[in-house]
């Protein structure tokens, strides 16, 4: 089978996602009843971490172990990717010993090199322009609760970071809209989320006006990793774009919320928001578990 990588969300067509919903869908019906499901018997996940992370290395770590393979975690700090050795060189040689390669790092072009020197697919586990992994686990929470996201209105809230840039690649693929704002100064820039056109998306310079008609609202910190020099700045910047109760009443009645976590309470949501009834994070955390889970399971081993 040729080689599939998923280093941005675009990088699958819109039938192989949903192919990944829904084997995602059963793939999280066989764990919660407790069934061995081992496809995956006797194969190595390859886990690189420039950037620290709980719920990535988890859900693909622990992920892995329930498809009956093995996960090993490299930090680039104790291996020689942290000691200059070539990119391109190194994933000749852990390509030679796995059969999957997971990598959460700084730059894309760093993972994109990588790839392009690899025998075996190659995940983004996250870059400083995307999260596809994550949007996989936000978008099939969604189909969850609310049933297909097609026509749908998300809204974002804040920082056009990684995330961000990914749920307007998600909404070109799988044909919903998006609603942005951002303080100025933070605005999205369609080149570097790599868009097609804008048709799935609009900006809106109050957030409330954002919110308004969205079937989920969602939000991230506002100081992603790597841009903690300017926090101060930041958290002026974005103190009008707190999604609070009155921001999640300006939304359909019955909008979702989510958070790809860390979150900083009082910060860019309020506690009686993520912590309310609307609020579907936990779950969203899980989830990334199951679709990572569908993921590897698909470009290891094609449609099943």
């Amino acid at each position: 089978m040729e080689i599939k990588h998923f280093l941005q969300f675009n990088d699958l067509s819109t039938e192989e996602l949903n192919h990944i919903f829904a084997r995602a869908s059963w793939i999280k019906s066989q764990f919660k009843s407790y069934q061995q499901y081992w496809p995956l018997q006797d194969r190595t996940l390859v886990m690189i971490f420039e950037k620290a992370s709980t719920r990535t290395r988890l859900s693909f770590e622990a992920g892995m172990h329930q498809l009956g393979g093995s996960a090993i975690y490299l930090n680039t700090r104790d291996s020689q990717l942290g000691r200059g050795e070539p990119v391109e060189d190194a994933a000749q040689v852990i390509s030679r010993m796995s059969d999957l390669v997971m990598i959460r790092t700084f730059e894309q072009d760093i993972i994109e090199r990588f790839a392009a020197n690899s025998r075996v697919p190659v995940i983004n586990g996250l870059t400083n322009e995307y999260h596809p992994c994550q949007i996989l686990a936000d978008i099939f929470t969604l189909i969850e609760h609310r049933g297909p996201i097609k026509g749908k209105t998300v809204a974002w809230i804040g920082d056009s970071n990684n995330v961000c840039n990914t749920w307007l690649q998600a909404a070109e693929m799988l044909d919903f809209n998006v609603h942005v704002s951002t303080p100025p100064g933070y605005e999205v820039e369609p080149e570097r989320a790599n868009l097609y056109g804008h048709d799935h998306f609009e900006t809106f310079a109050d957030p409330m006006d954002a919110a308004k008609g969205a079937d989920l609202v969602t939000t991230d910190v506002w100081t992603s990793m790597g841009f903690e020099a300017e926090n101060a700045e930041r958290m002026r910047d974005f103190a009008d774009w707190q999604v609070d109760a009155d921001m999640m009443l300006a939304a359909n009645k019955d909008a979702l919320f989510m958070h790809c976590l860390p979150a900083h309470r009082g910060e860019e949501v309020a506690a009686e928001v993520i912590d309310g009834p609307q609020s579907v994070v936990w779950e969203e955390a899980e989830n990334r578990l199951h679709v990572q889970k569908a993921l590897m399971e698909y470009l290891l081993l094609g449609k099943i």
